[in-house]
């Protein structure tokens, strides 16, 4: 299996809430698994940091919150999504948040719903999300959306400076 590793770190130009975090940089690492068309991303950022996986082939996502002990599964637009060849053409790019327009960006409402079993996702989603508890979420539609995201209970799981996931809501028992 051949991985594509993409490491991108920014300086305090990305302007995330680090508060409670030591210092003011954040750090992504995306790899690629192009064999199996997955993707694994994870957003070092202290306890608001994430791991996500993109499973192009069951066009499903899921991402780990480590500070809400959680999981978020949800169905992948793959039109909306970038390929796994704009990720790996990404890596060779060096991209300073301030220094780029915003990127585009998908909004998802985090549904009351638990998956009962993750290990019907695959096994990449389902080692994710196993041992936490696991909800599904729903891509919102429409294409105007506040930019106060954080504000409304959203969380910022996309990868910086290329594409932005937006998870909002609140999670049952967190």
């Amino acid at each position: 299996v051949k991985w594509t590793n993409i490491d991108h770190g920014y300086a305090g130009s990305v302007n995330e809430n680090n508060q409670g975090n030591d210092g003011g940089n954040s750090h992504q690492n995306v790899n690629i698994n192009n064999q199996d068309h997955i993707a694994n991303i994870n957003s070092y950022n202290g306890w608001k940091g994430w791991a996500a996986v993109w499973d192009y082939s069951k066009e499903l996502f899921a991402t780990r919150l480590f500070n809400k002990r959680a999981c978020i599964v949800a169905k992948m637009n793959k039109d909306a999504f970038p390929s796994l060849e704009k990720l790996s053409k990404f890596k060779d790019q060096k991209v300073r948040a301030k220094d780029t327009p915003p990127p585009p960006f998908l909004r998802f409402s985090i549904t009351k719903t638990r998956v009962r079993n993750v290990a019907q996702f695959g096994r990449s989603i389902g080692n994710l999300c196993k041992g936490v508890p696991t909800y599904y979420a729903q891509q919102d539609q429409g294409e105007h959306f506040s930019l106060l995201f954080e504000s409304q209970g959203c969380i910022d799981a996309g990868i910086l400076g290329l594409f932005g996931i937006y998870l909002c809501g609140n999670i049952s028992g967190c």
